[in-house]
């Protein structure tokens, strides 16, 4: 596959919400930043490969073989980040970019031993989980900070919103995977939240707080 072929499968599989639901072309087009038109070109080629179910006004949804082919650019994706977070000491928001150039590298071999340098995590610098080689993820419980209330306790596992300005944000304020976050208080007109971080109180906005993933405390 090409790589533009390779970047639309992610792009579905994403959309989709792992692949198994029918994406429409206008929201593939806006997700890629290109013109309808384009995507229709693309998804017929997709769909000549097998890799996708595309039907004209009904749009499109990912075979098995086109969601393991998403599945094994995501697992390429999501690796690289851990290589360039821990070894490289790249930032959590400085490694998208490079990730999505190293995540065409074709070499299986090259990736089983990425991942056995890096004692197969099962998580990237975002949170987000790593598939295996057979497309299988590591499940755990978690839930948005935006619905947790008053008293409720959590840890951060993950960020909805990976990008670079949001995760710079998190860095400001001290948010990182593994922090212990309170909620002390939660405004009723704008669900803006009051939370305890490290010995420090915040004040931060809804939209911050949906877009934060925490695992509660029991």
């Amino acid at each position: 596959m090409t790589q533009s072929e390779e970047n639309y499968l992610k792009g579905i599989y994403h959309l989709s919400h792992a692949g198994q639901q029918s994406v429409a072309t206008n929201a593939i087009a806006e997700h890629m930043e290109t013109k309808p038109s384009s995507v229709t070109d693309m998804l017929k080629r997709l769909a000549e490969k097998g890799l996708v179910d595309y039907q004209r006004y009904k749009g499109v949804s990912l075979t098995e073989s086109g969601a393991q082919s998403a599945l094994k650019v995501i697992r390429k994706h999501r690796l690289w980040e851990v290589f360039l977070v821990e070894k490289l000491d790249f930032s959590w928001d400085e490694v998208h970019e490079v990730a999505e150039q190293l995540e065409h590298i074709k070499s299986e071999q090259l990736i089983d031993r990425l991942d056995a340098h890096l004692d197969y995590p099962d998580f990237d610098p975002h949170g987000d989980p790593i598939p295996d080689k057979d497309g299988k993820f590591k499940a755990r419980e978690k839930r948005l900070l935006s619905s947790l209330r008053p008293g409720d306790t959590g840890v951060c596992i993950g960020v909805k919103d990976s990008s670079s300005p949001f995760l710079r944000f998190l860095d400001k304020y001290g948010i990182a995977l593994g922090s212990e976050i309170s909620v002390t208080a939660k405004e009723e007109f704008d669900d803006s939240m009051a939370i305890r971080l490290g010995g420090q109180d915040l004040q931060i906005s809804h939209q911050i707080a949906s877009n934060l993933f925490v695992k509660p405390n029991r």
